[in-house]
């Protein structure tokens, strides 16, 4: 059987850590910066971990 392609999108915005959870960035970073404060910003920066809700779909996306 043919290995498994992992969605090229999915693996553009998503990242597994070590313990096997998954990690995401987060919106409203990208343009329109002026108005947002400083602290918003700085607290946008970080990833973040999924939700369980979507932990089976992004797996399934991500086989890898």
């Amino acid at each position: 059987m043919p290995k498994m392609k992992s969605h090229s999108g999915a693996a553009k915005r998503f990242k597994k850590t070590p313990t096997g959870n998954v990690k995401r960035g987060q919106s409203h970073r990208s343009h329109i910066l002026t108005k947002k404060s400083t602290k918003r910003k700085r607290h946008l920066r970080d990833d973040v971990v999924i939700s369980a809700a979507d932990k089976a779909a992004i797996n399934r996306m991500l086989p890898y």
